[in-house]
């Protein structure tokens, strides 16, 4: 079956997407990346093969914080950013969407489309309220799985006030709250109402936000978030099916457009699973700016170097130095 993949790396979770030629998505993949991107990427691809060793790839993409290192390892046709890959997967899924919200684990962004084209968009990688991070943090703390922390918010119509603007205060705000005596479910749902206020007061600040909304990224699984934002919109927020995992499936949208007039992808095989890769790095002493050069060597030999503003590291790459 030929197909195309879509990588998507970031500090919490690796995601990868199975498209066919159709662009209809046939697999998806969600592995926690445990600071070992490359390692997440070879388990990955060795799980997808496993599950799917019919699978003939004609293109791949990555995206995410970790996509040039994820594009070097795989052997990637194209490599873009966040912003692009979670537009392009929301416009496929909803082609007259005008705004999207999308919450990952470490950050979060807000992308305005107008017209079918990008227009504006925001991210929030400095505060981690309202990140998945911190929901996963507040539900062990409080001892409720995270699958269960929105229904438990839904289950209230009696929102307890907290203050969202930091996860700090936000947490004491919490504590504070259960030693007054308010139910669980009223201080949840007050999480998800005070979150979203944090978000579109930072992230969604001067933004025009028109529907059809689209709620992306992992954080789109608690219902809670989801009613929050439909209550302080007063428009409907779709969920698309595939939520947690848009990023990827943007980046195999853009392999396949990018592979159209190609014949021969870049993709080093789903043996990647079993190289040796060694990635390290160290600081350029050549100019003031002292430039830290990132470096991946593959079985032995340099294969990648990024990070320097002149290009000299970038593009000595098979030539000595």
């Amino acid at each position: 079956m030929n197909a195309y993949l879509g990588i998507d790396v970031g500090s919490v979770s690796t995601n990868i997407a199975v498209l066919d030629e159709a662009g209809e998505v046939v697999d998806t993949l969600y592995i926690r990346t445990q600071g070992r991107p490359i390692d997440a990427v070879q388990r990955g691809l060795r799980e997808i093969y496993a599950r799917r060793p019919d699978l003939s790839v004609k293109g791949v993409g990555t995206t995410g914080s970790g996509r040039h290192l994820a594009g070097v390892v795989v052997g990637a046709d194209i490599i873009k950013n966040e912003i692009t890959a979670h537009a392009v997967a929301a416009m496929h899924i909803v082609p007259d969407v005008q705004t999207v919200l999308e919450i990952g684990g470490q950050d979060s962004k807000i992308i305005i489309i107008r017209g079918g084209v990008v227009t504006d968009f925001a991210m929030n990688t400095v505060c981690a309220a309202g990140t998945g991070s911190f929901l996963d943090q507040q539900a062990a703390r409080l001892n409720i799985p995270i699958e269960d922390f929105g229904d438990i918010a839904l289950s209230s119509n009696t929102p307890v006030r907290i203050a969202g603007r930091c996860a700090v205060f936000a947490e004491s705000d919490m504590i504070h709250k259960q030693q007054t005596g308010h139910l669980i479910g009223d201080i949840l749902n007050g999480l998800c109402q005070a979150l979203v206020r944090n978000y579109l007061s930072n992230v969604g600040k001067g933004k025009q936000i028109l529907g059809p909304v689209l709620f992306q990224g992992g954080v789109a699984a608690n219902k809670g978030m989801k009613r929050a934002f439909e209550e302080a919109l007063g428009l409907e927020v779709i969920v698309p099916p595939h939520f947690g995992v848009m990023g990827a499936i943007g980046a195999a949208l853009l392999a396949r457009e990018q592979m159209t007039d190609k014949k021969n992808t870049a993709f080093r095989g789903f043996g990647v699973a079993d190289f040796v890769y060694q990635p390290r790095s160290y600081e350029c002493s050549g100019c003031p700016n002292l430039c830290e050069i990132i470096e991946i060597g593959l079985n032995g030999q340099v294969v990648a170097r990024w990070g320097d503003q002149c290009g000299k590291w970038t593009n000595s790459v098979g030539k000595p130095v």
